[in-house]
């Protein structure tokens, strides 16, 4: 993507393997959906493109953008994940170009940014269109040139990146309603890739339901087993957070079987008694916790934004970062209780 020398990779360490979708599916599943998605691993691995993973949260991505880098040939060189939507636009600057000592009031040392935390190797960017336009505008200037410079400095840097991005979002969509500029989406879209949700590939529940359950017992040294039983729970379910819900569920009942592992139906559920909302307003009974009226304010607001994580923290008068550290506590409370 960006300026290199030809001859970096000319020679092939020995230690590099040549992708094959055998290897890349072991963690992806069996369905035609993961074959297809390990093929696209595959295909696009060894190439120097722009990859645009596009799919619901808790798909997977981060773990095909790893898949790509690991075989790729930038796999000896470092891994750099950031969450787009959880910096605040004063800050967005600062955390990808990095800061000479001194430029603000804060600034004590100079530091890296994520950009030259990546270079040679690969920058993951989840969440992009939730990306502050401002600083779309320097990343695009980024990706055509290859150069930069912190902030507060002058000296103009060089680095030599990959960019693998996602959203769950539909990109197009977002062009349209101006959340993410079309210049750069075609410039990192040059590789998509559709994530496929759970509930599209059903038969692959129960073979990440048994994967989960073979980790589990390797990190608790166990011997724990799933039942038999179980798939038909399983696979009932929608999945609405994929694999990462199924991976939580599975967690949660791993902690609580003796021997054998059964899986009761499943709820997903932020709240056990959702906000009532009429004509823009919210009734909250007397009694309930702050913690939880808190809770509710923040999902309806969510809610009336149409998920606009951006939009919601400035309508609650919080930080996006704030925004989403409670939602991940909303989560794994949420995660920690048993289903019913």
């Amino acid at each position: 993507m960006f300026h290199h020398r030809r001859s970096r990779f000319a020679n092939v360490p020995p230690t590099y393997h040549r992708p094959t979708m055998k290897k890349a599916s072991r963690i992806l599943g069996h369905t035609p959906q993961a074959f297809e998605l390990a093929r696209a691993i595959v295909k696009a691995a060894p190439t120097e493109a722009s990859v645009l993973l596009i799919g619901e949260s808790g798909t997977g991505k981060e773990v095909v953008a790893r898949a790509v880098h690991q075989r790729s040939h930038r796999h000896t060189g470092p891994f750099i994940a950031v969450n787009c939507g959880a910096i605040t636009e004063s800050l967005a600057e600062s955390e990808f170009f990095g800061h000479e000592k001194g430029s603000f009031t804060d600034a004590s040392a100079t530091t890296q940014g994520c950009f030259e935390q990546a270079h040679h190797g690969t920058l993951f960017l989840d969440e992009i269109t939730e990306m502050p336009l401002p600083m779309q505008v320097q990343l695009l200037r980024i990706l055509e040139t290859g150069q930069y410079h912190r902030v507060g400095g002058t000296k103009q840097l060089k680095v030599n990146v990959r960019i693998i991005a996602a959203t769950n979002r539909d990109p197009r969509q977002a062009v349209q309603e101006g959340r993410l500029r079309s210049d750069l989406l075609y410039r990192l879209a040059v590789f998509p890739i559709r994530m496929p949700t759970l509930r599209e590939r059903k038969k692959d529940i129960m073979y990440f339901a048994r994967r989960f359950v073979d980790e589990l017992n390797r990190q608790e040294n166990t011997q724990k087993t799933l039942a038999a039983s179980s798939r038909k729970a399983l696979e009932a379910h929608n999945w609405p957070g994929n694999i990462r819900e199924l991976k939580n569920a599975i967690t949660r009942a791993h902690i609580l079987a003796d021997d054998v592992i059964e899986i009761q139906p499943v709820t997903s559920q932020y709240l056990s008694n959702p906000p009532e909302i009429h004509d823009g307003h919210i009734k909250i009974p007397v009694g309930t916790s702050l913690l939880k009226a808190q809770q509710a304010i923040i999902t309806a607001t969510l809610d009336s934004c149409h998920g606009d994580k951006r939009q919601a923290a400035l309508a609650l008068g919080i930080s996006p970062k704030t925004l989403y550290n409670r939602l991940a506590q909303y989560q794994n409370e949420a995660d920690s209780k048993p289903h019913s």
